[in-house]
């Protein structure tokens, strides 16, 4: 069913082509992307130039994608800033996702938290989840976790209403009034009897922020308060770029599509996976 929606189709497959490449980038790099040769700097691409290994031996070496300012390969930079983005964008998907459910359930769930935990979900959602990102950055030091949980912080309280919106709805259903009645634990009836009909939305909610978390690691990272500079990233290769860019526009060309790429084929994934598992747009499909 899934795979006769072409969206599906096309962002699935585009994504696990960037999945590949991320997976193989040790193989398909032709070079530590940390390595350069300040005698190999800014070649444009399909240029030779030279390479120092960690061993002191220089080789020749062809710059597929370039090089930057500091002679390293772009082209190896950007096929491991695909494990960044993807590992990124995958983690802050699954930590808002878990925080997003429990909160969500236990706001639709339990009548006297709803007030309390939506309060709460309000105020974060009034300050700009860029803003959010960068304060917390800032404030914790640019590492992997510490970006990972700045971008994750924003989403949460969308995931959390969303699930307290079928929350409301489900725990008026017969299914669950029986539940009750039984004397099935909260917990129980949460997790076993609400929770597996919220997972449709919720996929598709995920799949909208992991685009969110590629685009804005990318943003954090151009702006100098992401991950350090010495992590091969779309944003850090675009950073390093930009000073130069009208004499060498391949170092913000090729990082930018590849980003393009993701959050496009993201998107249009969770298109496909909303037409399909939504019944309302399926009929209409």
């Amino acid at each position: 069913m899934l795979l006769g929606n072409w969206s599906v189709r096309i962002g699935g497959g585009t994504l696990l082509v960037l999945l590949l490449v991320a997976l193989a980038a040790p193989w398909l790099g032709t070079v530590d992307p940390t390595l350069f040769d300040a005698a190999s700097r800014d070649l444009r691409p399909g240029q030779a130039g030279e390479i120092t290994n960690l061993e002191g031996e220089t080789f020749k070496h062809l710059f597929l994608m370039g090089s930057d300012s500091f002679g390293r390969d772009v082209y190896s930079r950007v096929l491991y800033g695909t494990r960044v983005s993807l590992l990124v964008g995958l983690l802050c998907a699954l930590l808002a996702l878990s925080a997003g459910i429990v909160c969500g359930l236990a706001a639709g769930y339990f009548r006297w938290l709803d007030g309390i935990l939506m309060r709460v979900m309000d105020g974060v959602m009034a300050i700009p989840a860029i803003l959010v990102a960068i304060t917390l950055v800032a404030i914790l030091r640019g590492s992997l976790a510490t970006v990972i949980v700045a971008i994750a912080i924003p989403e949460i309280p969308r995931v959390t209403r969303l699930v307290r919106s079928l929350v409301l709805s489900l725990r008026e259903e017969p299914y669950v009034e029986a539940a009750v009645a039984l004397g099935t634990p909260a917990w129980k009836i949460m997790f076993k009897h609400i929770l597996p009909n919220c997972i449709a939305p919720l996929v598709v909610q995920g799949t909208y922020i992991v685009a969110f978390a590629v685009l804005v690691e990318a943003i954090l990272s151009f702006l100098g308060v992401g991950l350090p500079p010495d992590i091969p990233t779309w944003g850090n290769v675009m950073a390093e770029g930009r000073t130069q860019f009208n004499d060498y526009p391949h170092n913000i060309f090729f990082p930018g599509v590849f980003l393009a790429v993701t959050v496009l084929a993201v998107n249009i994934l969770g298109d496909g996976l909303r037409d399909t598992l939504d019944p309302k747009m399926a009929k209409r499909v």
